[in-house]
């Protein structure tokens, strides 16, 4: 029976997710338990995920499954010939996953969806909801391969439209309570939470911040927001991981990872809580919420 080696975070493991992944590989024949099984490694802190993907290797999984393109970079340190299929956001050319987008060129493909243009668009979206607002706050994981390129490109898009940014950098749980309280104690006028497994993975405590600390913040999947957050401009992150689980399937089944062209997400979704901001206290203007894809009550 081939092994599926499942490296992610806490949020790769969530309900959805993983119902996600399995429906996947369910359009491709393949069920857990019947004819595949999952080898699990989890962690929250990235400097790990090198030691975890080596184990995978040892273990000689049939083809890794990487929930981000951090752990897809380690995974591709440690093997150059299993396959690996990713799911994450940011660009995977920049970071030298693969060298194109339609001719992979290596063990490794999968699904993103490049990150660039969300980041600029979250900010479009917070400067709608906080007119007023002359500093916005941006909160990011340094240690996760796409950081840098997604903060050059959201310095260029805050630049091209006069918006002061300060970045604050949090990869410990504790560094994101102490972003929080710089956010709070400079006065932001918001706050962006850049796309990381992480933060997603630490959404409660994060959530639970912003209203202790009355911030109007957005992030980067609808988690956030089902968990009381205030509003999210993101990928549909179990479609990405659905159709990561199709691509597997060809690959148990013979298809070779530099065959597989990079699948660019299509499906975006904005999704607002509308109780959270009437507690915030932010009003939401009426063009936003017409161009949301859900709003929470």
């Amino acid at each position: 029976m081939p092994v599926i080696g499942y490296l992610t975070s806490g949020a790769g493991l969530n309900a959805n997710n993983v119902g996600a992944f399995r429906k996947g590989l369910s359009e491709m024949g393949f069920v857990e338990g019947r004819n595949v099984a999952f080898d699990i490694r989890v962690t929250e802190q990235y400097d790990q995920y090198p030691a975890l993907a080596l184990e995978l290797v040892d273990r000689r999984v049939a083809v890794i499954f990487a929930f981000s393109l951090t752990a897809a970079a380690a995974a591709k340190a440690a093997t150059a010939t299993i396959p690996i299929v990713f799911s994450g956001a940011g660009d995977p050319v920049r970071v030298g996953l693969v060298t194109s987008l339609n001719r992979p060129g290596s063990n490794v493909t999968g699904m993103t969806n490049l990150g660039v243009e969300l980041g600029s668009k979250r900010l479009e979206l917070m400067r709608e909801l906080m007119p007023q607002a002359a500093v916005i706050g941006v909160l990011t994981n340094p240690t996760g391969i796409t950081s840098l390129g997604n903060m050059t490109d959201l310095q260029a898009a805050a630049r091209s439209v006069g918006q002061e940014i300060i970045i604050l950098n949090a990869s410990t749980v504790d560094e994101i309570d102490t972003a929080f309280a710089t956010a709070a104690e400079r006065g932001f006028g918001g706050l962006l939470i850049d796309v990381s497994g992480f933060f997603i993975g630490r959404r409660d405590q994060i959530v639970t911040l912003a209203a202790h600390h009355a911030i109007a913040a957005i992030y980067s999947t609808r988690d956030f927001v089902e968990a009381g957050g205030l509003m999210s401009y993101g990928q549909d992150i179990s479609e990405s991981i659905r159709q990561a689980g199709v691509y597997i399937g060809r690959v148990l089944k013979g298809a070779k990872p530099a065959d597989l062209p990079v699948v660019q997400s299509s499906k975006f979704e904005l999704v607002i809580n509308r109780q959270t901001a009437r507690m915030l206290g932010p009003t939401v203007p009426p063009t936003l919420l017409a161009r949301a894809d859900e709003v929470i009550e």
